[in-house]
Order: structure tokens, then sequence, then C-alpha cells
């Protein structure tokens, strides 16, 4: 029987033909629905799927992700058009620090450093001197002296580890992620009396008591990295759910098991606006190459001189 127009197999046999007809490839983050990670050309966290973008030879960058990410795009590819498949995808994280706001807080302190996290607007990144990923964080700040300065924002859970691991006492922005700042250590303790063999991997946007029970911190992908490389068969992922796909692809003989949120019902914890991006999403988006992320030139100018700052340091 052949696919009918708007099912999932009529979605993706369009988008293929779409990608061939101009030149695009498809970024998906680990967090979004199994079925755009399926069509991928690129999965991995906001940061790789830039540097990836950038490094294709694409006229179209499809970013399957949110705002900030679909700009992090933009300013590492100047020369490229990108989309997102939904322009309401946006991120608490991001959200939390207003650009205005943090300049005047930066104002404030105009004889710090300011580290931003890649998980900011483009204007918050123009106002920044190093930009950092929950995976190199903690060695860029090591390598900058004792003595200096230090603003961390948006995240402040992320700061407060950074802080705890190096010792250092960064002036924090009260930011947090939505997904990872929601999660119930009372519901993991619970669910590691039923699973007692099963390591907890936590990601350091998470509060400090949940980081404190973890076998493992780590970014997204450094999680996956040690769930590949580990000889355990159990694990409690304490991030957002999405990451559970690549996770059982890559281990499939491994249990992995979905951390809950403090009001969740479920066994699980999903980032809403990840989730607003759908495969009709990104056919509709590649079909008529809307929504576009537009970054004014000389913000992104501004912007990308903390990322080479970050590269250079990593």
């Amino acid at each position: 029987m052949s696919a009918i127009k708007g099912d999932t197999a009529w979605l993706k046999s369009e988008i293929s033909k779409l990608k061939k007809e101009k030149n695009a490839v498809i970024m998906s983050h680990y967090y979004q629905r199994e079925e755009i990670q399926e069509i991928a050309d690129f999965i991995g966290d906001s940061l790789a799927l830039a540097r990836q973008a950038a490094k294709t030879d694409a006229s179209i960058i499809v970013m399957c992700g949110v705002h900030f990410m679909g700009e992090t795009a933009k300013i590492l590819c100047r020369d490229k058009k990108v989309l997102i498949p939904d322009s309401n995808a946006g991120c608490s994280l991001a959200d939390s620090c207003d650009p205005k706001e943090f300049k005047e807080f930066v104002d404030k302190h105009p004889d710090h450093t300011v580290i931003s996290y890649v998980n900011t607007s483009a204007a918050v990144k123009g106002l920044t001197d190093i930009v950092v990923t929950s995976g190199n964080a903690r060695r860029i700040v090591e390598q900058l002296p004792e003595e200096e300065k230090i603003i961390f924002g948006p995240d402040h859970n992320l700061g407060e580890y950074i802080n705890s691991v190096t010792g250092r006492n960064m002036l924090l922005w009260k930011g947090a992620c939505h997904v990872h700042d929601r999660f119930s250590i009372e519901k993991i303790m619970e669910m590691k009396k039923s699973h007692p063999g099963a390591k907890i991997l936590v990601h350091p946007e998470c509060r400090r008591p949940l980081q404190l029970i973890a076998d493992k911190v780590g970014s997204t992908a450094a999680l996956l990295e040690f769930a590949q490389k580990d000889d355990s068969k159990e694990y409690i992922v304490v991030t957002e759910s999405g990451i559970l796909f690549e996770m059982r692809k890559k281990c499939p003989e491994k249990i992995f098991l979905a951390a809950p949120a403090e009001d969740s019902e479920c066994q699980c914890n999903e980032c809403d606006y990840m989730k607003l991006n759908t495969l009709q999403k990104v056919y509709e988006c590649l079909r008529d190459e809307q929504p576009e992320i537009i970054v004014e030139e000389e913000l992104a100018d501004r912007a990308i001189k903390p990322i080479e700052r970050m590269l250079e340091m990593s």
C-alpha cells in the first residue's frame, strides 16, 4: 500500500527528496522526538551541532532544537540559510537571562570576566567574554587564574557544580532549565530501591542534591559516552528523556530508565519546547524555507568572539 499524504512514511520520503533538491542537512538535538532523530543527518548536543553545521557544504541547515541553537548555528554559518521547524521552540534557561537585565548585572561588576553557558541568546553571548558548554565549563574555568573574578550565567545549578569541583566562588546568575530543575530526588531514590544495581547519571543543570547522589555527573554527550564505556547494565538517567533513544540505540543490551519529575504522574521529564518540533513541521520548514533564523551581522560579530575564545581554550 502506498503511503498516505501526511503520514510518517510519506513525510520521511518527502523530507528526503527536499533535502536532495535543496542541498539541506537536518541537525537533531538528543532531546528531539524519536522520529526526528531517526531522519537526522547529525545528532548531538547544541554546540556540537552548530560546529558540525559549519563543516558541511550544505546550503540549508534545519536545526531541530530550540531557538538559541539556531542562532548559534547562524553565528557560525553566515553563508548558510538556517531554519528551525517551530519558531516557538524557545528555551526556559535562555529565557531566564534577559539581555537587558544581564547587561545591568555585568555593568555592576566591571572587574569580572563574564562566562556564559552556550544555552543563551545571541544577545547574551554578545555580552560575554567566554562561552562554555556543560562538557567543557570546568576545564575552561580551571585555565583562568585562581584570583580572577568571574560572573557565570545563566544556569545557577551548573555554576554551583563548577564552583564545587574547582573551588572557585563565581558570581552566579539565577537562571535554570525547567526540565533539569524539576527532577524529584525522592522519586529517584525510590527508583533506586527498586533497581539497586542501577547507576545514576545526572546532568549538571540539575540541583545540587541530585549531583551528590550521582554515579556520573556530565553533559548529555558525556553521559552517553559513560554508558557506552561503563560495565553496568542498568541506569537511571536524570536528564531530558529524549536522550534514551540514542542510549538504547548505542547500548541495546543495557536498560535505561527515565527519571521522573516532581510534578509528573509518569516516569518521564520532557522539554516542552524541544517537543514542539514534529516531523510535519520539519517537512513544512524545508518546503517553505521558513521559519528562518536571522542574526544581525554586528551582533553575530560580537557573539562569535566568546565562542572562538572557548574553542581556543578547549
